[in-house]
């Protein structure tokens, strides 16, 4: 189909787009670079001042899944050139990247990978008739007469196909539906990662880039969340383009498609993503420009905040009286009428499914740890603890383990006042929670085996680690639910503010906007570039809300139904010597304790391992995602299955407590949460003979591949990247060599 390309895409209309999105990309950058001495003049007096969240009780980890693989299996591949469906090893790297080999060969014996996929931006979709009603929906009139061969036909019940609005689609298919459900959970894991693409700890560029997203798309009257937001800077920018770019050229081509309405989906879909591409470089260069111009500047910028500081905050605070003084009367009586009535809605809508989902992961957590204490102790105590603890050390990052926890978000509606407030999507608010879920989930495990690893110094007997590990478990989860709620009542004001602000700056736009100019000459020009009048009015505006909003958490604290803390219960330092032991060495329960963890054919790793040979260990590939339930079609685990576990909870600690003849009995009841005991779930049957296994790689095949490093995936999203050298060629189509090695033209 490069003729399509050639025919549409000629010379002149690629110039046309070049010139688009230079025009498009300098007015962003002219806001971007605004921001940047606001956000570099904020964070430096955050770190003057000091002010900052509750000390958290739970630790975090440093280095979560260095070195490690997600998941590995095989799946089929729709190949869009020849059209056909090939079977392809794929495997999801620490990064979150879905690696895609010829074959399991290939990789074991480090070849190239054919692809890499960054699926930020993307969505999953489960069904044929899904993908064809939004391809139908991309192009007016080209919806496909009943009867007519459709787009895309899958060999199987059970398809996975990634689906972005501008750039490239694509198609899986699975053997079975529990297949079909495992990657689709890790899937999803890998489009949640990317969408949150920009570091948090990053105090000034970050902030800069957020900020002047909202500021560009504000002036051109476009408030509200935006689910493009995703991915890295350069992949926001690329949508922020084909936000405008998209529809010209959709109105512009879309008549000059020819042939059946298939044909034409087929065509629109290849140029939209050639031109995403284009985008995508274009906006690359230009944004790393401004970037390096930017970080020359900023030595001497910060010198300038550094000497000024109290006169640019007496600056800005002046700046603000005046702008609160203009339009307080006017946000007062709009906040008022449209937005504190409808506080409490918003906020019940979102606490329901968020606290739920943190009782799951405290459940998930409780579970996981209880299963691990009646292993230690049907298993010879301390002797398999490594490998017990290997496991549980990731399990914040086991996508199908997380499953039940991100689920609970997904009824998250806001009827009636999503259009309301123009709230495009819940989606921002869905992945950010469940974001938050993993990251406490991790404190959790990551607090446990700190905890734990103290405790094995003082060599305690089988019965000893026992009541030991239960002691720490009920200490942990004291802690989890101190930080659960933190975190929880932080993410109900964000996401307010974030609904409610853009509505609040819409209504008051018609009268204020106008008159914001006219608040310039009360800065001075030395300090223009730390102090802008838009942002003083927009924190003015925050103001306005801020007390309602933090009055409606406060009062929801005490609802017992949502677990949280009221304010006034505040743990101050319950255990100062704690934050002392996650600053030694980070914990290698393979090395220390598990003898199974190292080569199977020594019982142990040696003491005098030499630095290299640590090395070598650590570059190995170890699949977080190990089935203990059941082996699937493609997917088998290179590990003995763990015994069955019992039915319930209530059930595991009882014959815990019975086991191990504890002087003090469990806690009784339910949870401290309140939550019902949870079902653990029962092994399944073992797959046919018939269904081709694949391991999940729990060690490297032989010889250079313990060397062997998880390609990294690239940062653009345009799909596929494939990992040979050089620099990134033309656009043309997708085609593939004498090798057999996909290339994209």
């Amino acid at each position: 189909m490069g003729d399509v390309l050639s025919t549409h895409l000629d010379d002149a209309r690629r110039q046309h787009i070049a010139e688009r999105t230079g025009k498009i990309l300098t007015e962003f950058l002219r806001f971007y670079e605004d921001q940047y001495g606001v956000a570099l003049f904020n964070s430096m007096r955050h770190e003057i001042e000091g002010t900052g969240l509750p000390q958290a009780q739970l630790l975090w980890r440093k280095v979560p899944l260095d070195e490690r693989i997600i998941f590995s299996g095989n799946l089929f591949q729709y190949q869009e050139d020849n059209k056909k469906w090939r079977n392809r090893f794929s495997l999801v790297p620490h990064n979150y990247g879905l690696v895609l080999y010829e074959n399991k060969v290939a990789y074991e014996r480090q070849v190239p990978a054919r692809a890499i996929i960054n699926s930020a931006g993307y969505k999953i979709l489960t069904s044929v008739d899904q993908y064809l009603e939004l391809v139908g929906n991309s192009l007016p009139g080209t919806s496909s007469k009943s009867g007519t061969a459709p787009i895309l036909k899958c060999p199987t019940q059970f398809p996975l196909i990634l689906w972005h609005p501008s750039a490239r689609h694509y198609y899986f298919c699975m053997m079975t539906e529990a297949e079909q459900d495992k990657w689709q959970a890790v899937l999803q894991d890998c489009i949640r990662h990317c969408n949150n693409g920009i570091p948090e700890d990053s105090k000034v560029e970050g902030p800069a880039f957020t900020d002047a997203i909202r500021m560009y798309r504000q002036s051109k009257e476009l408030y509200g969340t935006w689910e493009m937001l995703c991915g890295n800077e350069v992949q926001i920018l690329s949508n922020l383009v084909m936000e405008e770019l998209g529809p010209e050229l959709k109105a512009e081509l879309a008549p000059r498609l020819k042939g059946k309405p298939q044909e034409r989906q087929r065509q629109w879909i290849q140029i939209s993503d050639a031109v995403y591409r284009m985008v995508y470089e274009q906006a690359k260069a230009r944004f790393e420009a401004v970037l390096a111009k930017l970080q020359l500047a900023r030595p001497a910028m910060e010198a300038t905040i550094r000497t000024d500081m109290d006169q640019i905050i007496t600056s800005k605070e002046h700046l603000a009286s005046k702008i609160r003084a203009f339009i307080l009367p006017k946000a007062e009586v709009c906040v008022r009428n449209h937005v504190q009535p409808y506080i409490p809605s918003i906020l019940e809508a979102l606490m329901v499914p968020t606290s739920q989902g943190f009782t799951e992961v405290r459940d998930v957590f409780f579970k996981e740890v209880t299963d691990m204490n009646l292993n230690v102790i049907n298993e010879g105590g301390a002797d398999k603890l490594g490998e017990y603890m290997e496991k549980l050390s990731q399990l914040a990052y086991h996508p199908l383990k997380m499953q039940s926890c991100y689920e609970k978000m997904e009824p998250l509606r806001l009827d009636g006042l999503q259009q309301r407030f123009d709230v495009s999507s819940t989606a921002v608010f869905k992945q950010r929670a469940q974001i938050h879920m993993r990251e406490q989930m991790d404190n959790a495990v990551y607090t446990f085996e700190t905890l734990l690893h103290q405790e094995l110094g003082k060599g305690p007997t089988k019965e000893e680690l026992c009541k030991s590990i239960q002691r720490i478990l009920e200490r942990v989860l004291k802690k989890y639910d101190y930080d659960s709620s933190s975190v929880r009542k932080r993410f109900f004001r964000e996401a307010l503010l974030q609904i409610t602000i853009p509505f609040l700056l819409r209504k008051l736009a018609p009268t204020c906007k106008s008159e914001l100019p006219r608040f310039q000459e009360l800065i001075f020009e030395d300090f223009a570039r730390f102090i802008l009048v838009e942002n003083t009015y927009e924190e003015v505006v925050l103001q306005t809300v801020m007390k309602d909003i933090l009055q409606a958490v406060k009062e929801a604290a005490v609802q017992r139904k949502h677990n949280l803390y009221r304010d006034s219960m505040v743990m101050h330092n319950s255990d100062p010597n704690l934050h002392l032991l996650a600053e030694g060495a980070p914990i290698d329960w393979g090395e220390e304790y598990g003898g199974s963890m190292g080569d199977s054919s020594s019982p142990s790793v040696p003491e005098a391992a030499t630095h290299s040979e640590k090395r070598r260990r650590a570059k190995q590939v170890v699949s977080v995602v190990q089935d203990e339930e059941a082996e699937l079609p493609f997917e088998a685990s290179s590990e003995p299955l763990s015994p069955a576990s019992p039915d319930s909870v209530t059930e595991l600690r009882g014959l815990l407590a019975r086991d191990v003849r504890a002087e003090s009995p469990p806690p009784a009841g339910p949870l401290l949460n309140g939550a019902p005991s949870q079902e653990s779930p029962q092994p399944t049957a073992a797959p046919e003979a018939s269904s081709p296994p694949a391991s999940p790689l729990r060690q490297p095949p032989s010889g250079k591949a313990a060397d062997l490093e998880p390609p990294k995936p690239s940062d653009q999203e345009t799909g596929e990247q494939v990992s040979s050298p050089g620099g990134r060629p033309p656009i043309h189509t997708t085609t593939e060599d004498s090798a057999g090695v996909q290339t994209e033209f």
